[in-house]
C-alpha cells in the first residue's frame, strides 16, 4: 500500500522528523488560501500522486506570488501527470500540497528498506539527493552508502553520525541529522513500512536538516494492525481492477500486454508469464486465484480480466495439488458462459482429477483450446492473441 507525500510527512512529524509546513488541497481556491495561511513569499505547489519523478513531469512548481500559486495550481490540478513510475497514460492529479519554500544548501538522499539477505532494516544514503537518484545508483553505486540496523538496538548515534558524515552533512548539522535518521527508522519500524524514503533530505543555509519529501510503502500483510495507516488509503490512486480483485481475495496486478493469465500459485503464475514472453507474447496481468478457488472466484477473475479492452486471449494454467482440476474446470465453464466469453481461451491442467477436468471442458460445448504442456499452452495462446 502506498500513500501521498503529505501523509508521509504527517507520519514523519509524529516521529520527530522535521518537515516543512504544508497544507493539502483539493481545489485551486484552497491552494491560494493555503499559501495565504502559510505566509511568506515563496511557496511550492506539488502534485500528490502515488509516483515519483513528479518534478520532471511538471508536477512541482515554485511560486513567488499568490498569482503564481493560482496559476500553477490551475495547471497541475486535473492534469495527467506522466513520470517514469506511472503508466504511459499518466496519473490524474486530484490533490495538491502547498508548502512553504526552503533555503536549500544541500540535497541528500536517505531511505529505509528491508534487506532479505541480512534480514534487517537497511539505511541507505547518498550525497546525491534529488530527482536523479536512480541514475546515481546505476552509474555511481560507490556514492550509495548503507548500514544494516540491529533490531534489538535500533539505529545508534554512532551509526547515524557515520552515515551523515559519509554523505557530506556539515559537522555543525550532524546532531540534527542524527535526529532525522533515527526518527525515520522509528517511523519505518513502527508503521510496518516496506519503504520509507526522503528524497531530498536537505541542509538549509542555516544548517537545519529537513525532510523535503516523503515516500512510504507499507506491507499489506501487516495492515490489520495499522488502522491509522489504512485510513490513509486513496482508492483514486489504485487500479480499479486490482481493487475489485482484492474483494474476492484474488492476487491481481495489471500489466501492459494482451494475454490474460489465470493461474493457481504465485510461482506458477510467474513461470507462466515468463513462458508467454519466451514465445513472443505479452502478459496482460498477474492473477493468482490461490489454492481454494471456487467457481464464483474464477468467474470474478474472468470478469476482471475482460475489463481490459486490449485483451486478445486468456491462458488458464492450473496445477491441481490442493486445488482439484475438476473444480477449476467447473469454474472455467461457469465463467465462460456467465461473461459470454468472446476471446480465445487456452486451458492447461495437471494434477488431481486432471482427466475429469479435461473431460468436463471437452464436453462443455465451449470453444476451449486444450494444451498439455507449458510450452504448448504458451505457443497456442500467443498464436490465438495474434489471430492465428
Amino acid at each position: 500500500m502506498k500513500i501521498h507525500e503529505y501523509q508521509g510527512k504527517e507520519i514523519l512529524r509524529k516521529f520527530g522528523v522535521t518537515v516543512p509546513r504544508g497544507i493539502p488541497c483539493l481545489s485551486v481556491a484552497e491552494a491560494v488560501k493555503a499559501a495565504e495561511i502559510l505566509g511568506g513569499s515563496v511557496w511550492v505547489v506539488k502534485a500528490q500522486i502515488h509516483a515519483g519523478g513528479r518534478g520532471k513531469g511538471g508536477g512541482v512548481k515554485v511560486a513567488k506570488s499568490l498569482e503564481q500559486v493560482k496559476e500553477y495550481a490551475t495547471q497541475i490540478l486535473g492534469m495527467q501527470l506522466i513520470t517514469h513510475q506511472t503508466s504511459p497514460a499518466g496519473q490524474k492529479v486530484r490533490r495538491l500540497l502547498i508548502e512553504e519554500g526552503a533555503d536549500i544548501k544541500q540535497e541528500l538522499y536517505v531511505s529505509m528498506v528491508t534487506d532479505r539477505i541480512s534480514q534487517r532494516v537497511v539505511l541507505m544514503a547518498s550525497s546525491e539527493g534529488g530527482m536523479d537518484i536512480e541514475e546515481v545508483a546505476h552509474s555511481h553505486p560507490e556514492l550509495i552508502h548503507q548500514i544494516a540496523i540491529d533490531p534489538s538496538i535500533g539505529l545508534t548515534d554512532a551509526e547515524a553520525d557515520m552515515i551523515s558524515t559519509k554523505i557530506g552533512v556539515p559537522a555543525g548539522s550532524i546532531a540534527d541529522a542524527r535526529v532525522q535518521l533515527q526518527g525515520l527508522y522509528k517511523a519505518y519500524w513502527e508503521t510496518d513500512a516496506s519503504l520509507a524514503e526522503i528524497n531530498p533530505l536537505i541542509v538549509t543555509g542555516s544548517g537545519k536538516v529537513i525532510a523535503l519529501d516523503a515516500k512510504f510503502n507499507f506491507d499489506a500483510n501487516a495492515l490489520f494492525r495499522q488502522p491509522e495507516i489504512v485510513a490513509y488509503r486513496d482508492l483514486d490512486e489504485e487500479d480499479p481492477a486490482e481493487i475489485e480483485a482484492s474483494k474476492f481475495d484474488l492476487a491481481y496486478i495489471s500489466l501492459d500486454g494482451n494475454i490474460g493469465c489465470l493461474v493457481n500459485g504465485a510461482g506458477l503464475a510467474m513461470a507462466t508469464m515468463d513462458t508467454i514472453k519466451l514465445f513472443g507474447g505479452e502478459p496482460a496481468n498477474f492473477l493468482d486465484v490461490g489454492g481454494g478457488a471456487t467457481a464464483e472466484k474464477v468467474t470474478e477473475a474472468f470478469k476482471i480480466m475482460l475489463r481490459n479492452p486490449g485483451l486478445k486471449a486468456i491462458l488458464v494454467n492450473i496445477f491441481g495439488g490442493i486445488m482439484k482440476c475438476d473444480v477449476i474446470a467447473e469454474g472455467v465453464i461457469t465463467a465462460s458462459r456467465a461473461v459470454s466469453l468472446q476471446v480465445p481461451l487456452v486451458v492447461r491442467m495437471k494434477g488431481t482429477n486432471e482427466d475429469l477436468g479435461k473431460k468436463m471442458l471437452a464436453e462443455s460445448g465451449l470453444p476451449i483450446i486444450a494444451a498439455d504442456t507449458m510450452e504448448e499452452a504458451a505457443k497456442k495462446v500467443v498464436a490465438a492473441a495474434n489471430g492465428q
